[in-house]
């Protein structure tokens, strides 16, 4: 259904100021590959110890660090600052609390072609904002052919072959109010023990109906009817109504979907002409809440029947 890709994201320095609020101070190589979701501060380092140092980390310049080098004389803090460059190409280096950086600094990350960043937050609020940014970044993904949905509030994948009716049961969703997340193609996150889905950025609002060509959802239903992205909760797979097939009828059975490791609860619709895929997919909606809130149906129709 899917196929893994590496933890691995260069990201322009704009780019990635904007996302985490920082001041460009040197460009140095322009661009900064990202692949570990840990943040160093050198701390060990200034003093010695390199055994553990991962050079693919984001680097981290506190008060506490910052003071360190400057207790030392102009030659110390020379070497000790170049050590930390020689070690492998740095990401990048942020100084927090708006703190001066020293020349000695500069002069080394100049000839490393390592950028330099620098924000008023604290130490702590900067490594702490990096983590989330980090984990979201370089969380394992998987592309998925399908359709991902907004329906009451409930993230709905909708899988199944080409032609089934995957984009037309999407637009008649968003025509009563639902809103699309991603067509044909859904890039899919496992951040923590969460699958996050959006579409892929060259393709984000655009929808594929056969026989009328490519629409922009924003710009056709609003941007209301859109949404960047969204929580996987439930997989439905949408097949060809099948004689021989014997469909879920009471709702006992509790298939999963797994994807990235993780088992997301999934239905199999059949699609017969005259069937309204549209309602049945809000009602699975409606369903899949009540049930995360501790109501089934099934079972209480089952202790009822039970019962008499």
């Amino acid at each position: 259904m899917s196929e893994l890709t590496l933890p691995k994201e260069t990201v322009m320095l704009d780019k990635f100021a904007s996302d985490v609020n920082l001041e460009l101070l040197y460009a140095g190589r322009g661009i900064i590959t990202l692949s570990s979701m840990s943040v160093d501060r050198p701390g060990l380092r200034l003093a010695g110890f390199f055994s553990y140092f991962d050079t693919q980390r984001i680097m981290v310049i506190g008060l506490t660090e910052h003071e360190y080098l400057r207790s030392m004389s102009l030659e110390e803090r020379k070497e000790k600052i170049q050590k930390l460059f020689d070690c492998g190409e740095i990401p990048c280096v942020i100084f927090s609390r708006d703190l001066p950086v020293l020349p000695e600094f500069m002069e080394s990350a100049r000839a490393a072609g390592c950028p330099i960043f620098r924000t008023g937050r604290m130490t702590t609020s900067v490594m702490s904002d990096l983590f989330i940014y980090l984990n979201r970044l370089l969380a394992p993904s998987t592309a998925v052919h399908g359709v991902l949905m907004d329906v009451f509030g409930c993230g709905i994948l909708l899988t199944g072959n080409s032609g089934v009716g995957k984009s037309e049961t999407a637009m008649e969703l968003i025509k009563r109010g639902h809103r699309l997340v991603a067509d044909d193609s859904v890039l899919i996150k496992r951040v923590e023990n969460e699958l996050i889905g959006t579409a892929p950025e060259r393709i984000r609002y655009f929808m594929e109906l056969r026989g009328i060509g490519i629409i922009n959802v924003k710009n056709m239903y609003g941007s209301g009817s859109v949404l960047g992205e969204k929580a996987v909760d439930l997989v439905m797979e949408m097949e060809t109504w099948r004689r021989d097939k014997e469909y879920d009828r009471i709702g006992g059975e509790q298939n999963v979907e797994e994807i990235l490791g993780l088992k997301i609860p999934k239905l199999t619709i059949p699609v017969s002409p005259g069937r309204n895929l549209a309602i049945l997919i809000e009602v699975a909606a409606r369903n899949y809440r009540l049930k995360s809130m501790g109501y089934d149906a099934a079972q209480e129709l089952i202790a009822r029947t039970i019962g008499r």
